[in-house]
């Protein structure tokens, strides 16, 4: 399996837009902290969540293609299947069975929600930001329009309420705030 930095640089080569490197790094932290409540494999987890939107920009114009095209640009790496899986199902293209494709799922939309929150709150950071004020958010269907409230409520999926996984996304993009600017 490719290490993290190895993967980081191939995102890097396929994405040029700064929002979009941040975008995976913040699922990838996202991810991680679930694979640690659930006791799963955090190496994979974090892998599916920092790999999952490599194709982004050359998909962008073609959603169907978006995650197939991922799978071809990783398909030399010797990655495991769940994380091929968990890239083809946070796009829909499969549906979600296992764990680690019903958090990428919901982790994927929840990072929009969460960076649209920061910038409106009085700090224009995480800091100072609680899962109370995201979830005030949450419930504004017409702030943050493309944060798929649907897919984030799917955290229920993984036995999650929407407050607890509002709290763990948050703290878990806090640990990275310089990284996202934040």
């Amino acid at each position: 399996m490719i290490s993290r930095e190895e993967a980081l640089a191939l995102v890097e080569q396929h994405l040029k837009q700064k929002n979009l490197i941040k975008h995976v790094l913040a699922v990838e932290s996202i991810m991680l902290a679930l694979a640690d409540k659930f006791g799963q494999d955090k190496e994979s987890w974090g892998l599916a969540g920092l790999l999952h939107d490599t194709d982004y920009e050359q998909t962008k114009e073609e959603p169907g293609r978006h995650g197939y095209r991922t799978l071809e640009i990783i398909s030399d790496l010797g990655l495991p299947k769940e994380i091929h899986d968990a890239i083809l199902a946070h796009a829909g293209h499969t549906e979600r069975v296992s764990k680690i494709e019903k958090a990428i799922y919901c982790s994927d939309p929840v990072t929009g929600l969460i960076v649209a929150s920061a910038l409106m709150h009085p700090t224009k950071s995480l800091m100072g930001m609680d899962a109370g004020f995201v979830g005030k958010r949450f419930k504004e269907k017409r702030f943050a329009a493309g944060a798929n409230r649907e897919a984030i409520a799917s955290c229920s999926e993984l036995g999650l309420e929407l407050h607890e996984f509002l709290e763990l996304s948050l703290v878990a993009m806090l640990s990275i705030a310089d990284e996202l600017g934040l």
